[in-house]
């Protein structure tokens, strides 16, 4: 299977991914976007440097300036792309992968994402065949800086702390501990596995993976916090625990941000098509205009881009903002939910409830042998129902719904459905999977 994957390039390191390698991605990277400045960064993996190296060599190699702003957050390097007004930027990182992988993250300028449809399957051409362009007379340069002040005095700005919180936060010894920084000051927190460490010893940075939020939970439960967090590893996603240590889906976190920003500025609000459609009255009910986005950061971006949008919310925990080039910002999601409890003076389980009117199944795969049937025969079963097909097939049946999206690498179906009480939502769940599964 390829490392040039459908919205990044990732591998393991020293067999799929090596420093050679690296480098030609740099050469290709610049025969792409005929780049003048490239941003790059790395995570804390400990391979990240190498890589980084070998990439600014390929790039130089090309006559590409290059701007190495060292270890920092995935926010961050999008950050530095559009305010250095540099025309592409590179993240070193494999994310929540495990520690054997790493891996990079292209963007045009002003943080446009690379994805596999607009630039990454040409890239793996160029590499592959070696079309890079001619090398220039005059090779390019490497200079460092250090974005990071400028990046937490943006963010801080739109910090508005009313009383005194406490947070504990679980770093996951990633890169949530450089995105942290924006906190100082702000409020006052404790900390789990704060020490940088590419391997991951205490559990993988994934709050997609619920079984990695015991730790934080615990420590919730056990102190007298206000709420806590979890950042992944390159720290571009962030998932929630309330005062309890139960954790909060990130739909309604999208919802409370939308009510946050909504206070402040009317606008274009996105919301993952997988939500509930709680999010959507919310964001109505607080003056937004309320838009489906489709699943994938490249395609939530461009929706973003057209609309102007204020915001926009992912199920799998990415927040995206204008005010962060159209990008995530982890630490900007969760200055706004801090704000949001200190001034209305109630804690996160009270505003979360609320919204949780519905009941959702949670994503469910299953491997299917003809993914094409899928949709015929959901089509035939609900006959009368409201079907549209923004990503995957999504049915609207009376006070229930669901979506149906086929796997962009395996032949996997996944299904998310909501009803307004569980016994519904458990009847028609296992309705729709039978369908599935029967194909």
């Amino acid at each position: 299977m390829s490392i040039f994957k459908a919205y990044d390039i990732r591998g393991i390191v020293g067999d799929e991914l090596t420093e050679e390698l690296a480098h030609d991605i740099g050469r290709g990277f610049a025969t792409l976007l005929k780049p003048k400045t490239v941003v790059i960064a790395r995570d804390m993996r400990p391979h990240s440097p190498g890589l980084a190296r070998a990439l600014a060599d390929g790039l130089v190699k090309q006559g590409v300036r290059v701007i190495d702003i060292g270890m920092a957050s995935t926010p961050m390097c999008y950050f530095a792309n559009g305010r250095l007004g540099a025309d592409g930027s590179v993240m070193i990182t494999a994310s929540h992968n495990p520690g054997e992988y790493n891996g990079f993250k292209l963007c045009r300028a002003d943080a446009v994402p690379i994805s596999g449809a607009t630039g990454i399957k040409e890239l793996e051409r160029i590499v592959k065949e070696q079309a890079f362009d001619p090398v220039p007379d005059h090779p390019g340069s490497v200079e460092t800086k250090d974005i990071a002040a400028e990046y937490v005095a943006h963010i801080q700005r739109f910090a508005d702390i009313q009383r005194p919180l406490k947070l504990c936060i679980d770093y996951a010894n990633a890169m949530g501990i450089a995105e942290a920084a924006v906190f100082e000051g702000r409020f006052e927190h404790d900390d789990l596995f704060k020490e940088y460490d590419g391997s991951f010893p205490n559990h993988e940075a994934n709050p997609l993976d619920e079984s990695t939020f015991e730790a934080l939970s615990a420590k919730v439960r056990e102190g007298d916090y206000d709420f806590g967090i979890a950042f992944d590893g390159d720290a571009d996603r962030v998932g929630f625990v309330d005062e309890h240590g139960e954790i909060v889906s990130m739909d309604m976190i999208t919802a409370l941000i939308a009510r946050a920003l909504l206070q402040q500025e009317k606008g274009v609000v996105f919301y993952d098509l997988r939500s509930s459609k709680a999010v959507k009255e919310l964001i109505e009910a607080n003056g937004g205009d309320a838009r489906m986005c489709r699943v994938g950061h490249a395609f939530i971006k461009a929706q973003m881009r057209e609309a102007n949008a204020v915001f926009a919310g992912e199920l799998s925990g990415h927040y995206y903002f204008r005010e962060n080039y159209f990008t995530e910002s982890s630490g900007l999601a969760v200055l706004l939910i801090a704000n949001l409890v200190s001034a209305t003076g109630k804690m996160l389980s009270e505003l979360v409830a609320p919204i949780r009117k519905y009941v959702a199944s949670g994503e469910i795969n299953s491997r299917v042998k003809d993914p094409a049937k899928v949709f015929e025969r959901i089509r035939a079963e609900f006959p009368e129902a409201d079907t549209f097909e923004l990503d995957g097939l999504s049915v609207e049946v009376g006070d229930w719904w669901f979506n149906v999206r086929m796997s962009n690498t395996e032949p996997l179906c996944r299904l998310n459905l909501e009803a307004p009480d569980r016994a519904t939502m458990e009847e028609k769940r296992d309705q729709v999977l039978d369908i599935i599964r029967s194909c």
